[in-house]
């Protein structure tokens, strides 16, 4: 199904917002996560599916010094 991540089009199997967040490597890592516009709690991701079209953005953290 086709998706847009971060502004980009990508073709993914995913079924919800966590296999997403799988698929990107980013499963127990500190994510905000927006969906058609709606900021989702760590406790939505299993529960929300995408759909054909659905706009993600994926914000992750990353320290430095």
């Amino acid at each position: 199904m086709e998706l847009v991540i971060n502004g980009v089009k990508q073709e993914l199997a995913a079924k919800t917002i966590e296999e997403v967040i799988a698929h990107f490597g980013l499963a127990g890592k500190p994510v905000v996560v927006e969906a058609d516009g709606a900021v989702l709690t760590q406790e939505q991701w299993a529960a929300t599916e995408v759909r054909e079209g659905m706009k993600i953005e994926l914000v992750h953290f990353v320290g430095g010094g």
